[in-house]
C-alpha cells in the first residue's frame, strides 16, 4: 500500500516525501509542476536514499486521477497541491476557486470511488480570519477569511467535514499550518519560488544572495513589538514530521481531526531579519513599505492539542529556521534552476 502525496515536488511536499519515505512508507507523487521544479525529485531520492513513483498530473483531471489510482494500490492521501499566493489570490479569485476547491473535489470524487477513504489536507491558519485573537485554538470558531486563498481552504475544511458526515468511513486530519520557513539540513532542497517571492524568508535569502536590492516590509504600524506583523514562524522539517503524526493518526481512527502545526512563539518581521542576520552573517536591507491587503497584525499557535493527541511538537528554533534557510539559498542561489 503506498500514500500518494499531491503536489509532492512542492516546498512542504518534498520535505515531506524525505519524511515518509525514510519512515518506511511506500509513496506516489503525483504534481503539475505549476510552482515547483522536476529536479527535486531526483533529490528526494538522494537524500531518503529510496526510490518512489511519480506521475505529472493536475488534480483537476479527473481521467488523470483515476489512472493513478488504477495503476498503484494507494490506502491513503496526503494533499498539498493548490495555489498558495494571498497576493495573487486577491488579483485572481476565480482562478483559486476553480484550481483548489474544484480540484480537492475532484481528488475526493476519484478517492471515493477506488476506496481510498483517508486524507491528511495541508490547511492554514489563515481559516481563523480576522476577529480571533492568538494564540489560536482549534476550538475557535473559523471563517472571516480576509483573501481568497484562505477562503479556499476554510472551503475545503468544510467540504471534508461534510464528506466525513455523510460517509462515517472517512477519515480526515486537517492540518492547521502557520509560517513554514527553513529547509533540509543538507541544503539541497528547499523553498523555490517561481518569479518574486510572496513568502518572508525566500525574499530574505534572495536580498542576502543579492538576488533583490532590499526587503520591502509591509508595514511598520501594526500594534506589535516593533510595528511589524508578527507570525509563528516553523521549520518545515517539524512540519513534515507532524504529517506522519497526522498519518499514524487516521490509519485506525475515523472521524474529523484538526490540528494547528506551530511553535506557539511569534516573532516579527523585523525580528526575523535580524535572527537571519545573525545565523548568516549577512546584512540584509529593507524599507518599509505600505501594508498589504489582507494581512493581519499578529497570528500565532496554540500547539497544544497536536502535542497531547499526535505527540507532535515543533523542536527547531528561529536560529535554525534561518541558518538552514541560508545553506539552502546559498548553495542554490537560483534554486533548482542551478
Amino acid at each position: 500500500m503506498a500514500v500518494l502525496v499531491t503536489g509532492g515536488a512542492g516546498y512542504i511536499g518534498s520535505h515531506t516525501a524525505i519524511e515518509l519515505l525514510e519512515s518506511g512508507n511506500d509513496i506516489v507523487i503525483i504534481d503539475n509542476f505549476y510552482n515547483s521544479c522536476p529536479k527535486v525529485l531526483d533529490r528526494i531520492k538522494e537524500l531518503s536514499g529510496r526510490d518512489f513513483n511519480f506521475e505529472e498530473c493536475d488534480i483537476r483531471d479527473r481521467e488523470a486521477l483515476d489512472k493513478v489510482f488504477e495503476k498503484y494500490d494507494i490506502d491513503s492521501v496526503i494533499h498539498f497541491a493548490g495555489l498558495k499566493a494571498v497576493g495573487e489570490s486577491c488579483e485572481k479569485p476565480l482562478l483559486y476557486y476553480e484550481n483548489n476547491i474544484s480540484g480537492t473535489v475532484t481528488l475526493c470524487e476519484a478517492m471515493a470511488d477506488h476506496g481510498c477513504k483517508k486524507i491528511v489536507f495541508s490547511s492554514s491558519a489563515t481559516v481563523y480570519g480576522e476577529h480571533n485573537v492568538s494564540p489560536l485554538k482549534e476550538t475557535m470558531v473559523a471563517g472571516g477569511t480576509t483573501n481568497p486563498y484562505g477562503t479556499t481552504k476554510f472551503f475545503i475544511e468544510q467540504i471534508l467535514t461534510d464528506l466525513a458526515k455523510s460517509d462515517p468511513e472517512w477519515s480526515v486530519c486537517i492540518l492547521r499550518y502557520f509560517n513554514p520557513i527553513g529547509a533540509h539540513i543538507s541544503g539541497m532542497i528547499g523553498e523555490s519560488p517561481n518569479g518574486i517571492p510572496n513568502n518572508l524568508m525566500p525574499y530574505i535569502t534572495q536580498v542576502a544572495e543579492g538576488k533583490r536590492e532590499y526587503l520591502n516590509v509591509y508595514g511598520d504600524d501594526y500594534d506589535t513589538v516593533d510595528g511589524t506583523g508578527v507570525r509563528d514562524y516553523i521549520h518545515v522539517v517539524d512540519l513534515a514530521k507532524g504529517h506522519i503524526k497526522a498519518l499514524n493518526k487516521i490509519v485506525d481512527e475515523k472521524g474529523v481531526f484538526v490540528y494547528n502545526l506551530g511553535t506557539g512563539r511569534g516573532y516579527s518581521v523585523l525580528e526575523v531579519v535580524a535572527a537571519f542576520e545573525k545565523a548568516s552573517g549577512v546584512k540584509v536591507p529593507y524599507k518599509i513599505t505600505d501594508r498589504r491587503p489582507g494581512d493581519l497584525a499578529t497570528c500565532y499557535s496554540d500547539p497544544s492539542k497536536a502535542k497531547e493527541e499526535l505527540n507532535w511538537v515543533a523542536e527547531k528554533g528561529i536560529d535554525e529556521m534561518c541558518a538552514d534557510s541560508y545553506r539552502w539559498q546559498h548553495n542554490n542561489p537560483n534554486g533548482y534552476e542551478d
